[in-house]
């Protein structure tokens, strides 16, 4: 079959891998200039920043086999870093939240999705506007940052649509059913902090869950393997936060959280370089039950992280790689 997938996150990359491997030809479209989604990394000359993802984990038996595969290819290592939680600018162990493997990819998280990539027709910069019906098949009407109009791609003999659920909805109109499901969840945001600071600050751990603040979560970027040495932190809003900035200047939320990290981590060091990231679409405020979505009769559905697909939660690479190779399966 010709299918198209919408979305070069892990959920669409996993789904596109495991099809090509079944023989079917497979086109993935992409509205960013790079793949992998919010497992990205931003490369500066300082090194690069994991600012979506900061890690993952594996409890599923068929992510694990997968997980293990990546490592001993070298795309993935575990992270042993030092984790604690800290309140009111003191820290402490991290308790249930320091337990277990953590896995980053190596040298960043975006390797993941680059190496999933790989041998797959994935056409970037194409932004899908909308899919419409032709006969039993489908079309595919694209935005490209190179040409003005817009263009037709296809026909198709299915599509999979693997982007966050707000914009799936849309996507979905075609098939009522499905965008209503999808309609029925949707993604809060998450603001990212990068910094850069000349010298070490000596704080004495690698990652550490943040009460009481503006910031959710902090990681010593560099103390994973495989990166580039320096004194590189990324900071992650929380989600109340999140909401009631969403809109705000991208230079007022830097201020902003800048100030909480010197209050959480009791640091007043002034950074060498300062950026912040806005994800519209971070992680499912509810997860839809199930794996992913499937009308057999219109040959059409929908992957990716805010399914649960037996998990507790959402919003794991594990959900939206479980969610991937399910709508594989759907196609088989």
């Amino acid at each position: 079959m010709q299918i198209a997938i919408i979305g070069a996150g892990m959920s669409g990359l996993t789904c596109a891998r495991q099809l090509l491997e079944q023989g079917h030809q497979v086109t993935v479209f992409e509205k960013s200039h790079n793949v992998s989604g919010r497992m990205s990394t931003r490369q500066t000359e300082l090194g690069g920043f994991d600012h979506g993802a900061q890690y993952f984990t594996a409890k599923s038996p068929a992510f694990k086999k997968a997980v293990a595969t990546w490592s001993k290819d070298g795309w993935v290592a575990p992270w042993k870093g030092r984790f604690v939680t800290l309140e009111n600018g003191k820290s402490k162990p991290a308790g249930a939240n320091g337990s277990g493997v953590r896995h980053v990819g190596v040298p960043g998280m975006r390797e993941i999705g680059v190496q999933l990539a790989h041998e797959l027709d994935v056409r970037s910069a194409q932004r899908v506007e909308r899919i419409e019906p032709l006969g039993k098949q489908w079309l595919l009407i694209v935005q490209s940052d190179t040409v003005p109009i817009s263009a037709t791609a296809g026909p198709f003999d299915a599509v999979v649509v693997a982007v966050p659920a707000d914009q799936a909805a849309g996507l979905l109109r075609v098939a009522p059913a499905l965008a209503e499901q999808a309609a029925s969840t949707h993604l809060v945001p998450c603001w990212s902090l990068m910094l850069a600071f000349q010298e070490s600050l000596e704080l004495g751990f690698d990652g550490a869950w943040v009460n009481g603040s503006r910031l959710a979560w902090l990681a010593h970027d560099a103390s994973k393997p495989g990166r580039r040495p320096g004194e590189h932190w990324v900071g992650q809003a929380s989600v109340a936060w999140s909401v009631e900035h969403l809109e705000d200047d991208p230079e007022r939320a830097k201020e902003k959280l800048l100030k909480a990290f010197h209050e959480a981590t009791n640091t007043h060091v002034q950074p060498v370089y300062a950026a912040v990231h806005r994800w519209r679409y971070a992680q499912a405020a509810q997860p839809l039950a199930g794996d992913c979505l499937w009308d057999a009769a219109l040959r059409i559905g929908a992957c990716g992280d805010w399914f649960a697909a037996g998990l507790d939660g959402a919003g794991r690479i594990e959900n939206a790689w479980l969610s991937g190779a399910a709508m594989a399966q759907r196609l088989t």
